[in-house]
């Protein structure tokens, strides 16, 4: 898809220097930086969203789910043979 922006000059002379420098296309320099932030954005809503989970108290439900899981994985880890 063809779209127009508008960059300030100094923007675009880097941008135009950067793809000649490494044989890329101005528009692969741009799609290249766009697909760069939509990742970083994604990952950093990813670390709020675990940050923001493990910021809330374990309950007491919480607390014995994990403890019930822990047992029942040693409790396989020692019936394995190896």
């Amino acid at each position: 898809m063809k779209t127009a922006i508008s960059i300030p000059d100094t923007i675009f002379r880097e941008v135009d220097a950067f793809a000649k420098q490494h044989h890329y296309s101005r528009s692969e320099v741009f799609v290249k930086a766009v697909q760069e932030l939509l990742q970083k954005k994604t990952s950093l809503d990813l670390l709020n969203a675990l940050n923001k989970a493990y910021a809330e108290p374990e309950t007491h439900e919480d607390r014995r789910m994990r403890k019930a899981l822990t047992r029942n994985a040693i409790r396989i880890l020692k019936e394995e043979k190896y």
